[in-house]
């Protein structure tokens, strides 16, 4: 099983659409709908995994002001406008389209953040940082922003979207660094680091597969009847990954040395779809389907780009200062 489990977190350019298609067959096959009463056990899968490794000494950092500052400029800012304007272009006449769209702007930054920046040679802990700052900040302004964008447009349950982010972030949070305490106390720091943490997010990675196959199941019938609905989806995702990803790199090319600017670039890049799809599937019910669909949708996107991107950032910010040696 943990095998399995590592095997999809590291290859989700195909785990993602392998769960999609068995989702789409299964919802194909059978009346989905009871699938709906196993998303909050698997949104909790999905998040507390993560938090058991939250590096809540991420929050007091000061070294790296001017990023922060930047990056959630950028997070709660422009790209809420774009995923506002986008939504409007694209799917004037589908809220819950346009709703998708909005969620996946406002929730910056996950555990991948942390890894793609590594793995470009960034600044690893000016990323831990934003990751944390990103998860919380998104948390508390994403109620507030549906009610203001959309409210006109969209029934938004203020509370229940509240309570919703309440059970699938900050009491996961709690429970998790209640957890990393205890182990910790049993197995001491440095074991805890360097061998214990690590085998968290696989299970993380399940929980993603299976809301992803759970939002497939739900809308398969609807996708079947309607086959442009999955390319009229991803095009708007791939302006908006597009549009993200220049601007967030002449944004670090102009202002900050190459670690900090790779490291904005994944922190402002990488979106929480994993929050995104909790939220529109628990608090929006069935009419969340369809959004969710998008948002499952744009994982695809996400992994492909963030991958690609590692690739290309020699020749975007230079080779990484132990290759020049």
């Amino acid at each position: 099983m943990s095998n399995l489990l590592n095997w999809m977190q590291k290859n989700l350019v195909w785990s993602i659409p392998i769960s999609m298609l068995l989702g789409l067959l299964f919802g194909l096959a059978t009346n989905a709908s009871f699938l709906r009463d196993a998303i909050l056990p698997l949104t909790f899968l999905m998040v507390y995994p993560m938090m058991v490794s939250f590096q809540a000494r991420a929050l007091v950092r000061m070294d790296s002001g001017k990023l922060q500052l930047t990056a959630m400029l950028i997070n709660f800012i422009l790209m809420p406008a774009i995923g506002y304007g986008l939504g409007l272009l694209f799917f004037a006449d589908q809220p819950m389209a346009r709703l998708a769209l909005l969620l996946t702007s406002l929730l910056p930054t996950s555990g991948m953040t942390i890894s793609w920046t590594g793995f470009a040679k960034g600044n690893v802990p000016a990323a831990v940082q934003m990751t944390v700052l990103g998860l919380l900040a998104g948390s508390l302004l994403t109620p507030i922003y549906l009610k203001l964008l959309l409210g006109a447009t969209v029934e938004i349950p203020l509370l229940q979207v509240f309570t919703q982010i309440a059970l699938i972030v900050f009491l996961p949070l709690l429970l998790g660094l209640l957890t990393q305490r205890w182990l910790i106390g049993r197995h001491g720091e440095q074991a805890f680091h360097q061998k214990i943490k690590q085998k968290f997010p696989p299970w993380s990675t399940l929980g993603v597969i299976g809301i992803v196959f759970v939002s497939m199941a739900l809308k398969a019938r609807d996708i079947v009847s309607d086959p442009a609905l999955v390319p009229a989806y991803f095009l708007p995702l791939l302006v908006m990954y597009a549009i993200n990803f220049v601007l967030s790199t002449v944004i670090g090319k102009r202002l900050f040395a190459r670690g900090d600017g790779i490291a904005l670039v994944y922190g402002t890049v990488m979106r929480n779809l994993s929050i995104a799809l909790a939220i529109a599937m628990g608090v929006f019910g069935a009419a969340g389907a369809d959004a969710a669909l998008l948002i499952a949708l744009a994982y695809i996107v996400q992994v492909q780009a963030a991958a690609w991107y590692v690739k290309l950032t020699p020749r975007l910010f230079g080779p990484a200062p132990e290759a020049k040696a």
